[in-house]
């Protein structure tokens, strides 16, 4: 059975809170994160998914205080204040934390997993009743925007943690991924920059045995060999010009955690077989020292270049990238899963508006329109950087329109519609017709999601580089289309 929602607990150790804990997990089939301070809940809540927030009231009131800045930065989360006995506050007080329910010790497991269970349930009846007055509060010419005939309302958005998606690419990546979550083996991620592999990285952590040790992230590209065996292995006070004091090392900090390693494919060969020998022994040497300890560490590696192919070429050690592959993901870019485009922008459009405190009324049709044909060679990265600069532009109570988009997207041309049956759009009365148009979309369709790379598309579609320049010049198709 699934988790039906993450509680974040944000409370100094005790013997009742892990009851709690216990509980909510095992009787709730709850998934629950802990955190001993606010600053390591702060670094959950950047992470990690989270529906509901019990936190202990605290010295001077930092629990409380950071209720109030939780309302702001999630406000979807519920909000739960435990207080001690004798402990008053205020209706004053706790009034900007917005809390849902306020307990009091000794408390009681049950009555908190109800509690929960309630919390979830009222959030859930909220959420439908904003979406049954966003769909009948507003007439179909309101602010001027026409109701959107061209595109389809997209299904409801599936979440893994922080990524959002509604395609069945990224659905299966991240059934995939959940149960890798599961093992303890080495997790490959690949995919070009900006598909999002470090938020894959973070959930599968977060999904993982491992979630409430550290997750280390560390980016290995640009790095001399020296600093990166610092950053990982640490360093003797004196081992290199500039070592004022020891330096434990990311795979020793992080030990029964997760270690990310970004950009792996830019490491050189030699540090490789020092991560290669980490990873069949889990030892660590210091830089400057003779002694070697050992640390339980699972690494998550990710490349935005196909370390197969570097192995082919002799810049990849082979039994690094088997060691590495335990399991292997690769992240779809955004270009192949246009379906997420629409879910993407709506996410981020709330997530900025909220940020800079602005009310935006939502995206226009002709927007996402737009967004949708777009390439995209940033990926999700780029998705984003747009929707911030429209929601930066657009003024309070406005949807975001195409006078605030950037020219690139503005120009770009409509990608190939399909017809409600799933196929292509087919026009012509004789079936040579038909054919002869499916076979111009799909060739069309092919060049432009390789961005007109000749070789690709050829390889794609079977056919040799003189046989698809044939097509492209029978059926005058042209990249500027």
């Amino acid at each position: 059975m699934g988790e039906l929602g993450t509680v974040l607990i944000v409370v100094r150790s005790g013997s009742e809170w892990a009851a709690i804990a216990e509980t909510l997990s095992d009787e709730y089939d709850y998934r629950v994160l802990t955190a001993d301070s606010v600053e390591s809940a702060s670094a959950a809540l950047a992470d990690a998914h989270v529906d509901i927030a019990l936190v202990e009231y605290g010295a001077e009131g930092k629990g409380l205080k950071f209720l109030v800045d939780l309302r702001i930065s999630h406000p979807d989360v519920i909000r739960i204040l435990a207080l001690e006995a004798r402990t008053d506050v205020g209706h004053r007080e706790m009034a900007p934390a917005g809390i849902y329910q306020l307990i009091r010790k000794p408390l009681d497991a049950k009555q908190i997993g109800l509690m929960v269970e309630r919390g979830l349930e009222a959030r859930e009846l909220a959420r439908r009743h904003r979406l049954l007055t966003r769909e009948f509060k507003f007439p179909a010419d309101a602010a001027g925007v026409q109701p959107r005939q061209t595109l389809p309302l997209h299904p409801e958005s599936r979440r893994f943690e922080k990524l959002v998606y509604v395609s069945e690419k990224l659905h299966d990546l991240c059934e995939v991924a959940r149960k890798a979550a599961k093992t303890e083996l080495p997790i490959l991620i690949q995919g070009t920059t900006g598909t999002g592999k470090e938020l894959l990285a973070r959930a599968i952590h977060y999904n993982s045995m491992r979630r409430d040790s550290p997750l280390l992230v560390q980016n290995c590209g640009g790095m001399s060999d020296e600093l990166l065996q610092s950053e990982l292995f640490g360093h003797k006070r004196g081992a290199f010009t500039g070592a004022v004091s020891d330096r434990l090392g990311l795979f020793r900090a992080a030990d029964r955690g997760t270690v990310f390693l970004d950009e792996i494919s830019e490491v050189s060969p030699s540090f490789q077989v020092s991560l290669l020998r980490f990873l069949q022994e889990g030892e660590v040497k210091p830089l400057g020292s003779d002694k070697v300890v050992t640390s339980n560490v699972r690494v998550i590696a990710a490349s935005n270049r196909p370390l197969r192919a570097l192995v082919a070429s002799g810049e990849f050690r082979q039994d690094l990238y088997f060691r590495l592959r335990g399991f292997e993901l690769e992240v779809p870019s955004l270009c192949d899963r246009p379906d997420d485009i629409p879910v993407l922008a709506e996410f981020f459009a709330a997530k900025h508006s909220d940020a800079m405190g602005r009310k935006i009324l939502g995206i226009s049709a002709a927007v996402l329109e737009k967004l949708v044909a777009y390439e995209f060679p940033g990926n999700v990265r780029e998705l984003e950087n747009e929707i911030r600069r429209m929601v930066s532009l657009t003024d309070e109570g406005e949807y975001l329109t195409t006078k605030h988009m950037s020219p690139a997207i503005l120009a770009a041309s409509p990608r190939v519609r399909f017809n409600s049956a799933g196929g292509y759009v087919l026009q012509g009365s004789t079936l040579k017709d038909k054919v002869e148009c499916l076979e111009k979309q799909v060739v069309g369709e092919v060049l432009s999601r390789h961005r007109w790379n000749q070789s690709k598309a050829a390889n794609e579609l079977g056919l040799s580089r003189v046989g698809l320049a044939n097509k492209i010049k029978r059926y005058s198709l042209d990249e500027a289309d």
